[in-house]
Order: structure tokens, then C-alpha cells, then sequence
């Protein structure tokens, strides 16, 4: 299953949701909008929100700074 996340073609072997593609590729997942193929997918639907073959997933960090 091939799916894009950021801009980059990433392949996994299984099924996966969006809670463990972030937990994957954002080290603090707190801070983190979700956008799933245009829309943007609230934190407490991640665990049941399954990806397809093809999605497009963008990631955003939020960092603080002054």
C-alpha cells in the first residue's frame, strides 16, 4: 500500500491508521494537524480513521518561539 505523506511516497506492507503514521513520523504528536487527502481529521478520530492505497497525508508541527 503506497501513500503519501508530505509530499513523500512512503509503502507499507499492511493496513494502517492515521494514529500510527503519526506516531511514526511526528515525534510530539500533541501539536500535530492532520490533513487526510484535502481534509482535515480531528485528533480523536486518528485511532479509527484507516488509510488507503493512494491517500495523501499532510503532517504540520506547531512549534513555539519567540
Amino acid at each position: 500500500m503506497k501513500i503519501t505523506i508530505n509530499g513523500q511516497e512512503k509503502e507499507f506492507t499492511s493496513s494502517v491508521n492515521l494514529k500510527k503514521v503519526i506516531e511514526q513520523f511526528c515525534k510530539d504528536s500533541q501539536h500535530v494537524i492532520a490533513e487526510v487527502n484535502g481534509t482535515i481529521i480531528k485528533s480523536q478520530v486518528w485511532p479509527e480513521k484507516n488509510l488507503s492505497n493512494g491517500d495523501t497525508v499532510e503532517l504540520v508541527n506547531f512549534v513555539g518561539g519567540g
